[in-house]
Formats: structure tokens, sequence, C-alpha cells
């Protein structure tokens, strides 16, 4: 037997044609279609068609890519609860009554030989009784602390929490007391009022 040298032609297969559905086929089809609801419409990309495998004649045409999308904002963030107004310094009339006995001092808090824990839960409750009761100006008497020449722990630490976030919502101000009520030793507080 003898190999001719040439390699096989092949020829292209001609393309299949669609063949007409039979009346049970187009039954069958109908049915199926009636139960089809359309999908949403999404705006998702297209997925690309699949590349022809035979070469074409037309030229191809490549269409400009769309522009992008606009990316959606963001959710607007929860509106925070508004945050408490800074201290406020007794004013200077409301100093001299105080000093003077003519405003009335509603309650006072000793915390002599209290250890800073038991200090701070005892202003904690005292703050917040005083707030509920809807106490105006209240005393807080910290001492003066060693008579050595170095100020108490109490009467350096009490007026740092005052200052801070957890009793602004029932401190309006704080300021030293005058002598006749403990002087550096205390401190005048006026109450925020409770709104109810």
């Amino acid at each position: 037997m003898k190999r001719s040298s040439r390699p096989p032609v092949l020829e292209p297969r001609p393309s299949p044609r669609r063949r007409a559905l039979s009346e049970e086929e187009r039954e069958l089809w109908d049915t199926v279609a009636r139960q089809v609801k359309p999908l949403k419409k999404h705006r998702a990309a297209k997925a690309p068609a699949a590349a022809r495998t035979e070469p074409s004649s037309v030229p191809s045409v490549t269409r400009p890519a769309p522009p992008p999308r606009p990316i959606a904002a963001a959710p607007a963030p929860r509106v925070a609860k508004p945050a408490m107004p800074p201290l406020a310094p007794l004013g200077k009339r409301e100093r001299t009554k105080l000093s003077r006995g003519r405003s009335e001092i509603e309650a006072r808090l000793d915390l002599h030989g209290m250890t800073q824990t038991r200090a701070h839960r005892a202003l904690t409750g005292f703050l917040h009784r005083a707030h509920h009761d809807g106490l105006t100006f209240v005393l807080v008497i910290t001492g003066k602390g060693r008579s050595g020449g170095e100020s108490g722990v109490l009467r350096r630490q009490v007026p740092e929490w005052l200052s801070l976030p957890e009793f602004r919502a029932f401190v309006v101000g704080f300021e030293e007391a005058a002598i006749g009520h403990g002087g550096e030793g205390a401190l005048y507080v006026r109450i925020r009022r409770a709104r109810f």
C-alpha cells in the first residue's frame, strides 16, 4: 500500500439546519414557556459572547466600553446624640452668693478618708441622686490632703473625674469653694437640670 505524501484535504462541514418542531414538541414548549417568569432586570454586565470558530468576512466593529456606573453613595451615618456642652465655670455672681450664704448649698458629700475607688463610686451615686432630685448647687469635700506640703490624692482626682464625659450628664461646672466652705479642700458643683 502506497502512502500519499499529500495530507488529506478537509472540507468544512455544512452548518446544521434548524428543523421544524413537531406538534408534540411545540405543545411541550408552549407549556414550559407559560410557566416561566421573566427575570428582574439587573444592571449586571452581560457575559461576552462565545468567539466564533469560523472566520468571518464581516469586519469586526469594536464598540466603546460603556461609561462606568456611578458608585452609590454610602448610607448616611446614624446621627449620634449631641455631645454634652463643655464644662462652664460658675459665674462671679453665683460664687459670691454661695460663699455669702445667699444661695443654698442643697447637699454635701464628704470624701475624707476614702480610697479612690470608694470615693469615685460615692461621687457617682451622689451626683446621680442630686441630678435626679433637681438640685442646683452641691458641695463636694475632698480634703486638703497631708500637711507635709503634698496635696491629697482626692483633691487632685475629683476635679479630673468631674471633667470626664461620664459626669457631664450631671455636672454643668465646678469651682474651688470659698474659705468658709472648705476652700482648697472643697468644690462647689453646679448640677445639670434633669430633663423629664
